[in-house]
């Protein structure tokens, strides 16, 4: 308990202190964003706003988990230390197509081809280890393991599909000050709730990790927040894709590991509705050559229509804690109906 409290605490500070070190450093050296020529036109202005904060993000996060474990004594764990490796390893792709973006002054990094083959090699290391080095629960899951166990093998391409998935699922999704930020936030602090009560119920969840993974949770809550105060609109620096792609892997890392692997798409609810835009957008035009919305992601179809950023922002923040709602409701609802919550509620 008391790593978790730290982690978090620590997490938030360097965030907080740290962004602003990073965006003086990259202002000095013109490290800005470039922006899409076919965007909205009110994105033109942002054009030279440091990037790649993400890795003040990251940094914090990283920082703050082992500051937690150092100050309180606690243990490492195998499986907590597989979603960091998750975040940074999946972070330093992001970083790549990051520093390509910037070095060559250029709205596209990495072509598609080459960013989803490192995204393969991380994911598939993280998948190895999952299930040989931290020994994960290899059973389909949704708040609990199911009775449908997968084979290694599957498991491991089941595992890289969600990683994979997430990552740019969240990559999408930040194209608006602090959308994606604020958005992560909510879904890092379910995945404290989930890891600090399958701690607390170890008899029903099985899960020896609980509760270090709760504390990687809260220390990227906390850092995201901290990132928050200085990426709100009007956003003194981007994220970038080592934010964004880092920020997706961890979720989908967590998931795998607290055995949440189907609560997934509930908690990061507002990560699947932009995905799903982009999806129905592209085979919309390739099947019928017509657009379903004014442009994908569907953030930037409602500033077309002519919200104003900021409230699109607030409204997709809105999404997202709704989406983290549902999901703790329905987490607590399968706990009141196993045997252990039954006992507890006086249910038989």
């Amino acid at each position: 308990m008391v790593a978790l409290l730290m982690a978090s605490a620590v997490a938030l500070l360097l965030a907080l202190a740290f962004t602003p070190v990073v965006i003086r450093y990259f202002q000095t050296r013109g490290i800005g964003q470039q922006i899409r020529d076919d965007g909205p036109q009110g994105h033109f202005t942002k054009a030279g706003t440091p990037t790649m904060g993400g890795i003040a993000l990251v940094g914090a996060a990283v920082a703050g988990y082992v500051i937690g474990h150092l100050g309180s004594g606690a243990a490492f764990t195998s499986a907590a230390s597989l979603v960091l490796f998750a975040i940074v390893g999946i972070g330093a792709v992001g970083l790549v197509d990051d520093w390509i973006k910037v070095s060559r002054q250029r709205s596209l990094g990495l072509n598609a081809r080459a960013k989803f083959v490192l995204q393969l090699v991380v994911a598939i290391a993280f998948a190895f280890l999952a299930v040989y080095w931290a020994k994960v629960n290899t059973s389909l899951s949704f708040a609990r393991p199911t009775l449908v166990s997968l084979p290694n093998a599957v498991y491991i391409v089941w595992a890289v599909l969600i990683i994979v998935g997430a990552a740019n699922a969240v990559n999408l999704t930040d194209g608006l000050d602090g959308l994606a930020a604020g958005s992560s936030v909510f879904a890092f602090a379910a995945f404290v709730f989930i890891g600090f009560w399958e701690f607390r119920h170890f008899g029903l969840y099985h899960l020896g990790p609980a509760l270090d993974l709760a504390v990687v949770a809260a220390a990227m809550a906390a850092a995201a927040a901290g990132f928050l105060w200085w990426n709100a609109a009007p956003a003194r620096i981007f994220m970038g894709d080592v934010g964004s792609q880092a920020i997706g892997a961890g979720l989908a890392a967590l998931a795998l590991t607290t055995n949440t692997q189907l609560l997934l798409p509930i908690v990061g609810g507002v990560f699947v509705i932009v995905t799903m835009s982009v999806v129905v957008q592209v085979l919309a035009f390739r099947l019928f050559n017509r657009r379903v919305f004014r442009m994908a992601p569907i953030h930037h179809h409602f500033e077309l229509m002519g919200w104003p950023e900021t409230t699109v922002i607030v409204r997709f923040w809105i999404l997202a804690g709704l989406s983290t709602a549902l999901a703790m409701g329905a987490f607590y609802a399968d706990f009141l109906a196993s045997p252990v919550g039954r006992k507890l509620t006086g249910g038989g």
